[in-house]
């Protein structure tokens, strides 16, 4: 696109910056004319060698350009999101994913600048978690500007549904001394920590609730407490860990991490407490064997490679400019539970748990069961899950 002498001269200094900044962590920098497709991947704040999340989208995008010989750039923004979006489309990236929770450059326009998704339309920018691109009628606003949403909130769902099960009957899966569970006599409680209060982050905390709310219906209609934070950020694993102490001194007897880094800490307390945990993004259940109870998946490198493959075959025009990827597809669901199950005394009883969620699932599938979704704008109102107390 065309810009004035003054708009170039500060790009010529930003690109200067930003090369020295980027030259750590990009791959096939050069452009050398070689007609070689260009994409370009921008990470989140947790980093492209974080627990899954970014790293499964960066490694499939790895993957999938030594494939097809593309030129594959992979930042991890120092001067923020939108100057990483600009200067990636300024050099003439022709498909831009961006992981980070940070649409109003690319959509809206900041300052008295135009949205980068209007001055770039030869770029096609693909971003994750929200949908922020319609307009106040509901019809989309920009055709280069893809929005990949997952049915995480189906897959928290059932974790919350599986771990009531569980701790309803705690003593007798769990026998080993190196377990602590709060009793049920005593209290009933669960954690969930997310890195900050966004659609992003909520989808999966409204889906653990409602879970937990139907499986205690199953229990004569049983209280749970609710203890969140939503803004533990992604890196600060001592954060993590001192916030679950607090949750599991409340009586919970498991945390729900979704939170990036943050989750390593909170995964090492439960297993210093002899609580469980649940992580999010990648299968993480080995990360503290037997105090992990399952792993929320996001496998954020399914949607890298189908839209990449598109992108080179000329058929990512057609795609609905919103891509939601359902239990089905294989990028969300909980795991298997097969590192867990090796901890659990009573198998028998364990089985039938395993069923129980599985039968659950199966409703979601063919709805029976709605759950709420907040990356789709929906809200959970506390009278929708009367047996949890939020607290």
């Amino acid at each position: 696109m065309k810009t004035t002498w003054k708009k170039a001269l500060a790009l010529a200094v930003s690109l200067l910056m930003t090369m020295a900044l980027f030259a750590g962590c990009n791959d096939n920098q050069s452009n050398d004319g070689d007609g070689k497709k260009k994409v370009a991947f921008v990470c989140s704040a947790a980093g492209q060698n974080d627990t899954g999340y970014n790293k499964s989208a960066v490694d499939a995008l790895k993957k999938v350009a030594d494939e097809l010989g593309l030129e594959a750039n992979i930042v991890e923004p120092t001067n923020g999101v939108p100057a990483a979006l600009e200067e990636m489309a300024e050099q003439g990236y022709e498909l831009i994913f961006s992981l980070e929770y940070d649409f109003d450059a690319l959509i809206k326009g900041e300052g008295n600048a135009k949205p980068l998704a209007e001055q770039y339309p030869d770029t096609h920018f693909v971003v994750f978690n929200d949908n922020p691109n319609v307009n106040e009628d509901g019809s989309t606003k920009f055709n280069n500007v893809t929005s990949v949403l997952f049915d995480v909130h189906e897959a928290s769902y059932l974790a919350g549904y599986l771990y009531v099960h569980l701790n309803e009957n705690n003593e007798k899966l769990f026998t080993g001394s190196n377990y602590k569970f709060t009793s049920t006599s005593d209290k009933r409680a669960v954690g969930f920590i997310g890195g900050t209060n966004s659609n992003g982050i909520l989808v999966y905390s409204y889906g653990f609730m409602q879970g937990i709310n139907d499986a205690a219906k199953e229990y004569d209609n049983v209280k749970y407490d609710y203890y969140a934070k939503y803004d533990a950020g992604f890196t600060d694993t001592a954060l993590g860990n001192t916030t679950a102490g607090t949750f599991f001194s409340n009586g919970a007897n498991i945390v729900f991490a979704d939170c990036g880094s943050v989750g390593d800490g909170i995964t090492a307390r439960a297993k210093e407490d002899g609580k469980l945990a649940i992580q999010v993004d990648a299968n993480l259940d080995s990360q503290q064997p037997g105090y992990v109870l399952t792993s929320v998946l996001k496998i954020t490198g399914v949607p890298v490679d189908t839209i990449t493959r598109a992108f080179v075959d000329g058929t990512l025009d057609s795609m609905d400019r919103v891509q939601n990827y359902d239990l089905a597809s294989g990028a969300t669901g909980i795991t298997d539970l097969s590192t867990i199950s090796q901890y659990v005394a009573d198998q028998d009883l364990w089985n039938e748990i395993v069923e129980k969620t599985k039968a659950a699932e199966e409703k979601i599938k063919n709805d029976e069961i709605d759950v709420v979704n907040a990356q789709a704008g929906e809200t959970l109102e506390a009278s929708a899950v009367p047996n949890v107390n939020i607290k």
